[in-house]
């Protein structure tokens, strides 16, 4: 096996290492733009807006809400094994198609004859 294969496999493993271990301590508060777009709204325990207004308030679901990955996890399942799942997952999909991608168009020697 040649050095640059080793490199490349060695670099998807610990790819879907950090994305399916790590993300499954990523933090559930809301992060700065989420924090943001509360401001000045008043919530219940399950975090749902009682009062104020702000931001938040206009939001709505976008079109992937109900999709198999959405909000960083797999349907169907709960907690971190949820959320590493779902990381190797888009690991996987973005390194497909980015070599899709690649492979399209990619210089080809041309025959000259």
């Amino acid at each position: 096996m040649s050095r640059n294969r080793i490199f490349l496999l060695t670099g998807l493993l610990v790819t879907l290492l950090l994305a399916g271990v790590v993300s499954s301590f990523a933090s559930s508060a809301p992060d700065g733009l989420d924090a943001a777009a509360r401001k000045g709204c008043t919530f219940d325990a399950q975090g749902n807006i009682t009062g104020g207004d702000c931001l938040a308030k206009r939001a709505a679901d976008n079109q992937t809400a109900d999709s198999p990955l959405a909000d960083y996890g797999i349907r169907g399942l709960d907690g971190p094994l949820s959320t590493g799942l779902a990381g190797a997952i888009g690991v996987l999909v973005t390194l497909g198609v980015g070599y899709g991608v690649f492979r399209l168009v990619r210089r080809r020697p041309t025959s000259v004859g």
